[in-house]
């Protein structure tokens, strides 16, 4: 490619798509925010994309609210936390892997997160449930600005006993760790439901984000919630992870009845997502000294492609449901959006229409709440081996090997969501803009990243 036709390639992505939070009109009263994360949900272990799944209160999100129906994480859990905090992608602070009990990589300290933001705007910030962006106290929520915090700092935990699969510590309140009997499920909901009861504020608008450990491994459901699967699941690691998606709807379920019981429903915006595409299965090793049996099988990413770790869509591209009572009317929303687009769209609700200039995501309150199309923008995603960009209705996935060169697959995501058909040598047009695109964006990346064995 000759230098003049580089140079319009760049300005064409450079001046790719971004809304101005002063271009959209505010709701004229701040809302609560409560946003729900599920850990390691697939896109087919929902109820309202057809799952043998029964979750009845996700799909009432979905019946009664806006389904974003093209909205992209990334393909593991402490980058989606990263980026959902930060509104840029995870990869320019160097998470592009979960964080490890090994690692020294966290959440920056100096950044600007959600919570902060929201601060400036008086909104209490809570989070319950997992952290996973620095496993210390010193490196937990309340370092970033969270108000009040509760749940596990690790990636991944015993149900009961609340340990890292190494025996570590991580179950905690408010920078302490504290034992409590129960599953974290039941505990996750119940603190929530406190601390709406007990705690909150009144003259205050919150956001609360309530992080399951659901249903990720190691799967420990008592059999009422696999009671309704033994005769539609034969696979029994199969039938575990349908419990523990039964069991966190039903937990999402009372959730919402308490939001209904209090008046809060009625200003209360609800978000629904998972924070990466499902794992195919778990081998537990020595992982909690083998108590643990292993998994072959667990969640569903049909029809998608692939599994939690890739950059194929059944990694990154996810569940993500919008519901306000009689303030949104139910679609399904077929932009292109993603995680990093959340801060800023909350922070417009909040009524904050001066963002850092750090943050890369854009408002996209305009499309959630009217249904307007929006002018196509590039989805930029690092994982641990790969990176992909997003510029409808192509798709670029670079592979990179340690002796050899990296691999290019070109994917027209629009006609084959399966990602079946490689048109890297057929679009070669296409092929060369996407792969210089991609490189702009892989160049801002931090230089020194979490490359750790994932498993």
């Amino acid at each position: 490619m000759n230098t003049k036709m580089q140079f319009l390639v760049l300005l064409s992505f450079c001046f790719s798509f971004s809304y101005s939070q002063k271009n959209q009109k505010s709701p004229i009263e701040k809302p609560n925010i409560i946003l729900i994360i599920a850990d390691d949900a697939g896109w087919n272990d929902v109820g309202y994309h057809g799952s043998v799944i029964k979750t009845p209160n996700i799909d009432f999100l979905a019946k009664n609210g806006v389904e974003l129906d093209r909205f992209y994480a990334n393909p593991t859990c402490s980058p989606s936390r990263a980026s959902l905090f930060t509104g840029r992608p995870s990869s320019r602070m160097g998470i592009v892997a979960p964080i490890s009990d090994k690692s020294q990589f966290k959440l920056p300290d100096s950044i600007a997160t959600l919570p902060k933001l929201l601060h400036k705007n008086n909104y209490q910030t809570v989070l319950i449930g997992k952290w996973h962006l620095g496993l210390q106290q010193s490196s937990g929520p309340t370092a970033y600005g969270f108000d009040y915090s509760y749940g596990f700092l690790h990636g991944q935990i015993d149900q009961y006993t609340h340990l890292y699969k190494n025996g570590d510590k991580s179950w905690y309140r408010n920078g302490e760790f504290i034992e409590e009997k129960g599953h974290a499920t039941d505990l996750i909901t119940n603190e929530a439901i406190k601390w709406l009861s007990e705690k909150r504020d009144p003259k205050k608008s919150f956001f609360l984000e309530v992080a399951y450990s659901a249903p990720h491994f190691p799967l420990q459901e008592e059999q009422k919630w696999k009671d309704p699967y033994m005769k539609s699941i034969r696979d029994s690691s199969r039938r575990d992870f349908a419990a523990a998606m039964s069991h966190m709807d039903h937990s999402i379920g009372i959730l919402l009845e308490k939001l209904k019981e209090t008046n809060l429903d009625k200003n209360t915006l609800v978000i629904f997502m998972s924070d990466n595409g499902a794992m195919k299965n778990w081998d537990s090793g020595n992982e909690y000294n083998g108590v643990h049996p292993s998994n072959d099988v667990l969640g569903d990413n049909t029809p998608l492609r692939d599994w939690k770790t890739s950059n194929y869509e059944g990694a990154i591209r996810v569940p993500c449901l919008f519901y306000w009572k009689d303030h949104l009317n139910n679609h399904k929303n077929e932009n292109y959006t993603s995680v990093i687009d959340l801060l800023p769209s909350m922070l417009f609700l909040a009524g904050d229409n001066h963002l850092p200039k750090s943050i890369e995501g854009t408002n996209i309150w305009s499309t959630v709440s009217e249904n307007k199309a929006i002018t196509d923008k590039d989805i930029y995603v690092r994982g641990h081996l790969q990176e992909s960009l997003i510029s409808k209705p192509w798709k670029i996935i670079r592979t990179r090997h340690t002796n050899a060169p990296a691999d290019l697959e070109l994917y027209n995501i629009e006609k084959d969501p399966e990602e079946q058909r490689n048109l890297i040598l057929e679009e070669q047009s296409v092929a060369e803009k996407m792969e210089i695109a991609l490189e702009i964006q892989f160049k801002k990346d931090a230089k020194k990243v979490n490359y750790e064995k994932i498993k």
